[in-house]
């Protein structure tokens, strides 16, 4: 993964704004699907285009996303993502009140993501196919490890997927995958 296309979020008012329920769909479809219009979001989304556009100036002024440098129409206002992924640091945020509340609020979101996105699957599930029903899934497992240990895991984890969505690149049959990872020390299993 190039640095370049992680913003580290340090300032705990830009990791609220885009812990925004309606700005996290927005910034999400802008990098899965590539640059859009306040007016293409907002139907996409059952928005107002004045609500849309309101909310993407918001991502701008905190960095995640600028106007499209490759504009279709002079007349038309095409937004893109500026980075694929978001990343913060949990102990630097966890020195003060607000760093704690907006990294709390960002967790909520993409448990909600996740969410959605096995939803989705469900509603799909018909059309995928044998291979993708077989492949798919969820599941969960316990180790005991070290925080450089978890760290590790994080990013061999994150290269293997990188790895294999460039192997796959042109690829028959690929679909857009969603990938979720929880690394939470649990000192008894969650009820």
């Amino acid at each position: 993964m190039d640095e370049s296309d992680v913003y580290r979020v340090t300032d705990p008012r830009a990791l609220k704004a885009v812990a925004h329920p309606l700005r996290g769909r927005l910034l999400g479809a802008l990098r899965v699907e590539g640059p859009a219009t306040a007016t293409e979001l907002a139907a996409r989304f059952g928005e107002s285009s004045g609500s849309t556009s309101y909310h993407l100036r918001q991502l701008a002024r905190y960095g995640f996303v600028e106007e499209d440098p490759e504009q279709r129409d002079a007349r038309e206002r095409r937004w893109r993502s500026v980075h694929r992924y978001t990343a913060w640091n949990e102990a630097e945020l966890e020195v003060t009140a607000e760093g704690r509340e907006a990294a709390f609020d960002m967790r909520d979101r993409q448990v909600l993501v996740l969410v959605r996105a096995r939803e989705l699957f469900e509603r799909e599930r018909v059309v995928l196919g044998p291979e993708w029903l077989e492949a798919a899934g969820m599941s969960d497992d316990f180790a005991m490890l070290t925080p450089a240990s978890v760290i590790a895991l994080r990013e061999r984890v994150l290269a293997l997927l990188h790895e294999l969505e460039a192997r796959d690149a042109d690829a028959p049959g690929r679909e857009r995958v969603s990938l979720h990872m929880a690394l939470f020390p649990s000192r008894t299993y969650p009820e």
